[in-house]
């Protein structure tokens, strides 16, 4: 009788430890102001099957519409989108409880924070209608000290109503992290700053910048797998830019279009992520597009076309893909949910699950071990 209960016990613990491995928190940040909305929420998610159930949720956090979390996975940053008044927050993390604590918040030192990224020394916020990016120190026990540098964007673009000014819509490390990169949606550009993480004050320098085409406003970029390639959505116009990369130096070697030949109608280009296995990249587009656009990525570096799928919802403003690269999620901005598709890892092409976390205005999405 021993020899039975003892085989059903290593099957029963095999099957917890590898149940347990296909676990992961998803992150979500909302905006707050106007729905129902605590701010961030955190979520069990399955990477085997899609399953999802609610975790836990912060307390009265004001449009945190961006997130990071820190190497260790003990701390979360996110932006605090509030006009003049914006501020960043430092959170202490149990990814165990899914449990978010505010420890510190400081001023974003410019309107609008969209973006925010960080390393172990420190964190680096876009703000969009100020213009500018913003660099605060972390101290020893997560928490942000005020910001140390403030670097100013100027010049406008040919969209009078979106570009009458600079605006800041990402900040990006490459992927050796001897640089940031920062895409400028109001002045068509794209900066290269040397990162110098250990510096008092000047921890950006700018080495670069590069003019894209006049009116079409860059919002989001991402790097190829290997490092050698990078993917510049442009919100304007949805153009998709593929540059060769180098220590800090961009070359455009190719453009296509995220939007159908036959579609008409208002579109917002807005959020690109590559699978990951590097095989596939994804973008995905507003207004009365509301989809997501599919391409396979070659060898040498170009774009091949592979389709659309509808992102069954309005306002695609923020997708991300799972580490597995089983599953592709997509937060709608406007219809108050979040949509999960399954991955062909041999297609690239997404299929309903029929699966949705309902919520209030999700534009972020990050997923993390539990």
């Amino acid at each position: 009788m021993k020899k039975p209960f003892a085989v059903l016990l290593l099957i029963f613990l095999f099957t917890s430890v590898h149940a347990q491995k296909n676990k992961l928190n998803l992150l979500i940040g909302t905006y707050t102001q106007s729905c129902d909305s605590k701010g961030i929420y955190v979520y069990d998610f399955d990477s085997n099957t899609g399953d999802f159930s609610f975790k836990n949720a912060t307390e009265k956090v004001i449009n945190p519409s961006y997130l990071t979390v820190s190497k260790n996975n003990n701390f979360v940053y996110s932006v605090n989108e509030n006009g003049t008044k914006s501020t960043v927050s430092s959170f202490s993390y149990n990814p165990a409880r899914g449990k978010l604590d505010l420890i510190n918040k400081q001023s974003s030192k410019g309107a609008d924070p969209c973006y925010i990224i960080n390393d172990d020394k420190n964190v680096i916020v876009a703000n969009y209608s100020g213009g500018n990016i913003s660099v605060f120190a972390k101290n020893n026990d997560g928490s942000l000290a005020e910001a140390k540098q403030v670097i100013q964007h100027y010049g406008k673009g040919t969209n009078t109503q979106r570009q009458e000014g600079p605006h800041v819509h990402m900040v990006h490390f490459s992927p050796d992290k001897k640089f940031v990169l920062s895409n400028d949606l109001g002045n068509d550009k794209v900066y290269s700053y040397a990162y110098n993480p250990n510096a008092e004050h000047t921890v950006l320098e700018l080495k670069d910048s590069i003019s894209v085409k006049s009116g079409s406003g860059p919002r989001h970029l991402t790097f190829s797998k290997d490092g050698k390639f990078v993917y510049l959505l442009q919100e304007l116009d949805g153009a998709l830019t593929v540059f060769s990369y180098s220590n800090g130096t961009l070359t455009k070697i190719d453009e296509t279009i995220i939007l159908a030949k036959d579609f008409k109608g208002s579109f917002s280009a807005a959020d690109i992520h590559i699978s990951p296995d590097g095989k596939f990249l994804y973008a995905s587009n507003r207004g009365e597009a509301n989809n997501i656009t599919i391409f396979e990525i070659l060898k040498n570096g170009k774009l091949l076309l592979k389709g659309q799928t509808s992102s069954l919802g309005k306002g695609p403003r923020n997708f991300t893909i799972d580490p597995t690269g089983n599953f592709l999620v997509v937060a709608h901005q406007y219809t108050n949910d979040v949509v999960i598709f399954k991955r062909n890892k041999k297609t690239g092409l997404l299929a309903d699950t029929g699966k949705k976390i309902v919520l209030c205005s999700p534009v972020c999405l990050v997923f993390t071990k539990n």
